[in-house]
């Protein structure tokens, strides 16, 4: 009973070192999911209207995000990216310090790139969702192109694709765990670190556990409101 004790006890002593690192576990999720959502909607809409060599390359682009880990984009955006800008800055006869970007960068461009592939994908299902009469009405209202995207397509799209949106950012939210695999100190990271002290790892993972859980469930709920909301406007607006 005693150790019992002494075992939760370490686990709440844990949290509040640990919670340290949740702004930054939060402004990656943040920032690759608002970057993820601007690449899927770009992607999207290339796919949709069958733009050449675009739609292709996107295609492909897909397939790759699809068909490898999650772990492994991250290690070629942390190696990748530095060797793309140096061969950039030798080529233009500069020198730049690659040294100097945080690792937390290549982690958002990462998870950003993941994110829009599998954002693109929902995006598009939901534009081929809006019933094709409202193009036409667009078209006899002589509405261009962006005009009908921005006023009339996009916000119904948006809403059909809200619920697949808001998986998309809790996935991410508990996806940061991979970011201390190149050095980034998140919450994962930093629960790694407590744990070395004293080895005592399952209680430390409990301990992360518990930050999670909480993050994800108020998140899913505000999105949850967020989506009756825009529920009710589409069909008043619509």
């Amino acid at each position: 009973m005693e150790e019992l004790i002494n075992d939760i006890t370490y686990i709440f002593s844990s949290i509040p070192e640990i919670v340290t690192k949740l702004p930054i576990t939060l402004f990656i999720a943040f920032n690759a999911t608002i970057i993820g959502f601007l690449l899927g909607i770009l992607i999207a809409l290339i796919r949709f209207f069958h733009i050449r060599v675009l739609s292709q390359i996107s295609t492909v682009f897909i397939s790759f995000i699809r068909g490898t880990p999650m772990v492994i984009q991250l290690y070629l955006a942390y190696y990748g990216i530095p060797l793309l800008i140096s061969k950039i800055v030798e080529a233009s006869g500069n020198e730049f310090d690659i040294n100097s970007l945080p690792s937390t960068l290549f982690a958002i461009i990462a998870f950003a790139l993941n994110t829009g592939a599998y954002m693109s994908e929902s995006f598009r299902s939901s534009l081929m969702s809006v019933e094709a009469g409202q193009f036409e009405a667009c078209k006899s209202l002589h509405y261009s192109t962006w005009n009908s995207l921005k006023t009339i397509i996009l916000p119904q799209a948006f809403v059909i694709a809200l619920p697949t949106l808001t998986s998309s950012l809790l996935a991410m939210i508990k996806n940061t765990s991979l970011a201390f695999c190149i050095t980034v100190v998140d919450i994962m990271a930093q629960a790694r670190i407590v744990g070395s002290r004293s080895f005592r790892y399952f209680e430390i993972y409990i301990a992360v556990s518990l930050l999670y859980w909480p993050v994800c469930a108020i998140l899913e709920r505000l999105l949850l409101l967020l989506e009756k909301k825009l529920s009710r406007f589409s069909k008043k607006a619509f």
